[in-house]
């Protein structure tokens, strides 16, 4: 018998979210016009879901959005998640990083030429995220150092929170089959929509 994991949690609508999530997320609901499927699937644990909200707006906050886009889009590359990765390619082009950067991004190809829209401090922290996805962190140190070396150790720890962050995100979504909303901005004619991740 083959069961519809996105059936298995079931979710809530906007109405039926817990108080304090829904006033967290009324400004996004209404902007889109949708909740969220992982919001409304994980609203089961409140006060769980409200920590990890606050986690992820605090772990962000000591990073630049263009790190945070880089690390989020790798993730979501490395782990073949088109929730997240469909979302945050609109949000950076949104946020004006561009195509042929979004591009260079999910190459997932630090060290080549052709990643020429990567910044230097881009590259190694891409190289430290894949490296330490690779090895579940047992063979990134060296890349870790590189991060260290370039951006100091305050924003290298910041790049494992926001890293950890969306390695979790990663795997819930994927536990629960959630498919994403929209399409890849390179699976349609048009990217000038831009839309905020979940």
């Amino acid at each position: 018998m083959i069961i519809e994991t996105n059936k298995i949690i079931p979710a809530l609508g906007f109405e039926e979210l817990p108080e304090s999530i829904a006033t967290r997320l009324r400004a996004k609901y209404e902007r889109l016009g949708y909740l969220g499927e992982f919001f409304a699937r994980t609203a089961h644990q409140e006060k769980a879901l409200a920590a990890f909200m606050d986690f992820t707006e605090a772990s962000k906050e000591a990073l630049e959005m263009p790190l945070v886009e880089l690390i989020a889009l790798t993730i979501a590359q490395h782990k073949n998640v088109a929730y997240e990765r469909n979302q945050h390619e609109r949000l950076s082009i949104k946020l004006g990083y561009g195509r042929e950067w979004v591009e260079a991004v999910e190459r997932m190809d630090p060290e080549n030429t052709a990643s020429a829209h990567l910044s230097e401090h881009h590259r190694v922290v891409q190289r430290y995220i894949i490296d330490a996805l690779d090895s579940d962190g047992h063979k990134a140190s060296i890349a870790l150092e590189r991060v260290v070396q370039l951006l100091g150790y305050e924003t290298a720890v910041a790049v494992m929170m926001v890293m950890a962050r969306y390695v979790g995100h990663a795997l819930m979504v994927t536990s629960m089959n959630i498919s994403s909303p929209v399409l890849s901005i390179f699976e349609q004619t048009t990217s000038s929509q831009g839309e905020q991740t979940q």
